[in-house]
């Protein structure tokens, strides 16, 4: 889940460590939320599960590599960092480490309990303290219209992200108020920021091509939301499949957007946009079959997971060998 855009700060010269843009852990969180899938559909379709073992060392990887070389970056030229941040558009994809400090839990949990509640309890901080600001610097500073993207949903529905590892952590109880207020927040924007971006798809200019994939991003918030409702709740009612259903409506809307990338854009790492919202989908359809226990929501199931699959390992793939190249500047273009 994410976009990488250029800052006006940014200048020709410099390390390709100064171009790596922050928004490169949505990788992280596509790889987490696929590896997520696949333990997913070992259970209900019986799928081999050295898949998610492997996808997930691969999260795990990535994961560490990227916060020890963004480190680095914020070290070595903490002014591109700050004119990140400061981006009305980029600034927002400062909420991917975070979501990926939630995630990765999920994975570590099974063996490495207290090392995934230490990374929990960092990212729900950190996850709350960003959306409280972001939310602060939209009310009090105005904002252009067509800085009305997608990338805006990243900072507060990230706060999503927070009920979903809790269970596995042993913590469904005693931080349930805090899973409540994740859910509840996240929802709650959800609406108004996916309305005002919706609202400038209709009436403004496009976005530009290379912004293109982080349109399915506005798809997560259902995605995400019915997982965290039912992390919360413990179960799947009727508002839950509300959630699942209104997901599967946008994905159908906004998945025909994939087949259109390679000819409107050359590759750059903003298609990683589509990798989280595709897993999240990949990852309801597979708890909402289990749920129902009927070969149609098997069907979905098994259609988006192959999906959300494919395409993962399209970018992953494709990243790796740019990187291999040298190209790391040209791809956070």
């Amino acid at each position: 889940m994410m976009t990488v855009v250029p800052t006006s700060t940014a200048v020709d010269s410099g390390s390709t460590l100064a171009h790596l843009p922050v928004a490169l852990f949505g990788s992280v969180m596509g790889l987490t939320g696929l590896a997520v899938a696949w333990r997913f559909a070992q259970v209900q379709f019986g799928a081999p599960s050295w898949v998610a073992q492997v996808v997930g060392a691969i999260a795990l990887a990535a994961f560490v590599v990227l916060a020890v070389v963004y480190l680095a970056k914020l070290a070595i030229h903490p002014d591109r960092v700050r004119a990140e941040f400061a981006h009305p558009i980029a600034g927002n994809m400062f909420g991917t480490p975070m979501i990926s400090l939630l995630l990765i839990p999920l994975l570590l949990a099974d063996k490495h309990l207290l090392l995934a509640r230490v990374l929990w309890c960092i990212g729900a901080a950190g996850m709350t303290l960003l959306a409280w600001w972001m939310v602060m610097r939209w009310i009090s500073v105005r904002q252009q219209p067509e800085h009305a993207t997608p990338a805006w949903i990243v900072p507060v529905v990230g706060m999503l992200d927070i009920p979903l590892a809790a269970p596995a952590l042993g913590w469904a109880h005693g931080v349930h108020g805090l899973m409540a207020f994740g859910t509840a927040v996240g929802l709650f924007f959800a609406v108004p920021l996916f309305t005002m971006i919706v609202s400038r798809l209709m009436f403004a200019e496009p976005f530009p091509d290379a912004m293109r994939p982080s349109l399915l991003i506005l798809c997560a918030p259902f995605a995400v939301g019915f997982s965290a409702y039912v992390a919360t709740t413990g179960v799947i009612d009727d508002f839950a499949t509300g959630l699942y259903t209104v997901m599967l409506f946008v994905l159908a809307v906004l998945v025909t957007r994939l087949w259109h990338l390679g000819r409107c854009c050359p590759f750059r790492v903003s298609w990683w946009a589509v990798s989280f919202p595709l897993a999240a989908s990949a990852v309801a359809a597979l708890k909402y079959a289990g749920f129902a226990q009927h070969p149609s929501a098997d069907a979905i199931a098994a259609v988006l997971l192959g999906l959300a699959s494919l395409v993962i390992a399209a970018l992953f793939l494709r990243t790796a060998w740019g990187i291999a190249r040298g190209e790391l500047r040209t791809l956070s273009t």
